[in-house]
């Protein structure tokens, strides 16, 4: 059995030098009640083609589809949810996917299907 250490610099280091794999898992957020309460579980990975609403921030009660998910840098992009630059161009605003709540899950994918039957 390997022993986690409690020192914040080394939970830090683990996080930042995590395999794709492992790092996928971070990037959990917690489902709505009715999600909840269907399938059992209280978090799930999210994926593109949820539907998110957020929880924190200056995009709070938005709701929108998940676009992209950034594993390496640990964000999500919702649909919507852009910043103005100074150019006037808009671009995606990444947000952790601590700060979101799950209300609809893409369920396209056999292997999600199977996830949730577990």
């Amino acid at each position: 059995m390997r022993l986690k250490s409690t020192q914040p610099r080394k939970q830090r280091l683990a996080r930042y030098e995590a395999p794709p794999h492992v790092r996928r898992k971070f990037l959990s957020a917690p489902l709505s009640r009715e999600l909840r309460e269907k399938y059992g579980r209280r978090n799930l990975p999210v994926r593109k083609g949820d539907t998110v609403r957020i929880l924190r921030g200056d995009f709070r009660d938005k709701e929108g589809k998940v676009t992209a998910v950034d594993v390496k840098r640990g964000v999500i992009f919702v649909d919507g949810v852009v910043v103005a630059k100074a150019d006037l161009s808009e671009v995606p605003r990444p947000i952790p996917p601590s700060n979101v709540m799950i209300t609809k899950l893409e369920l396209k994918d056999k292997w999600r299907a199977r996830i949730l039957e577990r």
